[in-house]
């Protein structure tokens, strides 16, 4: 794996699956960031021991209450990343909370809609508002040329499922989170388009089908895999690859 000698990077939904497996490779890399933030609905709760255990290994490791769902907890986590940041800036968001509900056309609901879009969209939006100062802080502070995820980026995990020219007959249905997903890709490109004239990469991320709680067991890869690839992959990101959707080896996907 490339180093990405960052000094702060935040991964929201950093409890479980991808984003546990994303502090746990970058907090042992060879030249770990400075702060490593990771965001969680539940701290305190069950679901956040893992991730607590990685804490007590890497001081680095700052855990945040960061439930996506809920804009209040959105700007407070915000404010508490920048007390601790100081005059560092961000250099690396990664918005990798998300859910699933599955199904198709009758088991859709106006609450399992509603609830993806904001989860999956709504929350990557004020979450990137919210920390705007603190990664525009990293650019002016960065010696880079270009833009990279070195410098200041947004890294949207998104999925092929939310690829409208490769949704076919054959696809899993899973209407909710195909077309947030599809909305996620669509944000990844406004922001790419307002964000890079200030010097901030943005790109979306399709991590693979992988062994995890929402993956489920037939997933061909496994979540180590996956992070080193992704992590591989975002040391490589250049001027060129701002508003582009990506898969977890660097090969281009269709929107």
């Amino acid at each position: 794996m490339q180093t990405l000698s960052l000094r702060s990077v935040l991964v929201t939904g950093a409890n479980r699956g991808l984003g546990l497996e994303l502090i746990r490779q970058l907090g042992r890399a060879e030249r770990p960031p400075r702060y490593l933030l990771a965001g969680c609905r539940d701290p305190e709760g069950p679901r956040a021991k893992d991730l607590k255990n990685i804490a007590k290994s890497f001081s680095n490791v700052k855990i945040f209450k960061l439930d996506m769902d809920d804009v209040d907890s959105i700007q407070e986590c915000a404010d508490q990343i920048q007390k601790v940041l100081e005059n560092d800036g961000l250099n690396l968001l990664i918005n990798n909370a998300a859910i699933n509900f599955g199904g198709g056309l009758n088991e859709i609901t106006p609450v399992t809609m509603i609830k993806s879009y904001i989860t999956n969209v709504v929350g990557p939006i004020m979450i990137t508002k919210a920390l705007l100062p603190a990664l525009q802080q990293a650019v002016q502070l960065s010696d880079e040329l270009g833009i990279s995820c070195k410098k200041a980026a947004v890294i949207n995990m998104s999925s092929i499922m939310g690829s409208i020219e490769l949704c076919s007959n054959e696809s899993e249905k899973s209407y909710t989170y195909r077309i947030s997903k599809a909305a996620l890709n669509m944000l990844t490109k406004c922001l790419a388009n307002e964000l890079k004239p200030q010097g901030i990469l943005c790109a979306s991320m399709h991590p693979g089908w992988v062994k995890t709680e929402m993956g489920g067991e037939k997933a061909p890869l496994i979540k180590e895999e996956s992070i080193n690839g992704i992590l591989e992959v975002l040391s490589r990101l250049s001027d060129k690859d701002s508003g582009s959707f990506l898969d977890w080896r660097g090969q281009r996907l269709p929107w």
